[in-house]
């Protein structure tokens, strides 16, 4: 697979309240097998604390092989995969310690960097939304009132009917 940006930020899943990549496809960017990407971190596990890295569960497993067609492959492994946050993702390439490794974590960096900074982005465009919604939202209220105060000036005033006559003062 060609790795671009895009190929990348698809391969970024939010897991657990992190974004993470699985140990399969982070194999495939370093040019290793998963197998030995994960021996490699099982002989340093020191460097990776659940902050940078962590096993899926079953159900989870069972998550990322529905949302994501690439990872069908993994229903019929027995194993559960690992994955890996932005941090952990940069300490396997320091774990297996190839070139092709040290040019891709730079790599993957990147497209987290670029992942954060749409979700910045659309968190400004979120505000400016809310902003336009409450301007409207306003407007929509003084109109409401403008209406209604037409309309009442519109309708013709019911008068009281006057009586005819003389009024008398009731004698005690």
């Amino acid at each position: 697979m060609r790795f671009d940006g895009d190929a990348m930020q698809q391969r970024i899943l939010v897991l657990r309240g992190e974004r993470v990549m699985i140990d399969s496809d982070l194999a495939e960017l370093y040019g290793v097998e998963a197998r030995a990407l994960n021996q490699a971190v099982k002989r340093n596990l020191e460097r990776f604390p659940v902050d940078f890295s962590f096993v899926l569960t079953k159900e989870e497993k069972q998550e990322v092989i529905t949302n994501c067609d690439h990872l069908a492959r993994l229903k019929y492994s027995p194993h559960l995969p690992r994955v890996f946050t932005e941090h952990g993702a940069i300490m396997v390439a320091s774990v297996l310690n190839s070139p092709r490794a040290v040019e891709m974590s730079v790599f993957v960096v990147r497209a987290f960097v670029r992942l954060r900074q749409l979700l910045v982005e659309h968190q400004d465009l979120a505000e400016r939304l809310d902003e336009l919604e409450a301007h409207v939202a306003r407007h929509d209220n003084t109109l409401s009132t403008l209406v209604a105060t037409i309309r009442q000036m519109a309708t013709p005033p019911v008068s009281p009917s006057r009586q005819i006559g003389f009024i008398r003062d009731s004698e005690d």
